[in-house]
């Protein structure tokens, strides 16, 4: 499956309607972003079960500062519309596949009692 681009009108769609959707956030100057654009390539061509997106800071300025995004490329991997994974670089192959294979791997019953704990301790924290 071949990349697609992705934008803050499809963005929400994207994560919620796949399992797992591994986006790419990078800009047409950024020569690491070129450097990783065939290894993220050619991992969708192997992954038909993953959805992945290329989002560009310079054109979707507003859902990249939704991120934080202040290096690129960042890879940011999301699993059942969670946000499991995120980190600026580009990643060589084996490294990529490494991150695909841990949230392919994922148990998304702890992840989810993980993010309800931390609310939890988050709200406690607040009050105090």
């Amino acid at each position: 499956m071949a990349t697609q681009t992705v934008t803050m009108d499809s963005f929400r769609e994207t994560i919620t309607d796949n399992d797992i959707v591994l986006l790419d956030f990078w800009a047409e100057w950024c020569g690491p972003c070129r450097s990783f654009a065939p290894v993220f390539e050619k991992a969708s061509d192997e992954h038909s079960d993953v959805v992945f997106g290329k989002i560009d800071t310079e054109d979707q300025r507003e859902l990249a500062g939704g991120f934080g995004i202040t290096s690129i490329p960042t890879l940011a991997a999301f699993r059942e519309g969670i946000l499991v994974f995120s980190q600026p670089g580009a990643l060589p192959a084996p490294a990529l596949e490494q991150v695909i294979t841990a949230v392919k791997g994922l148990d998304m019953d702890d992840v989810r009692k993980q993010i309800a704990e931390q609310q939890a301790q988050a709200g406690e924290d607040a009050s105090a």
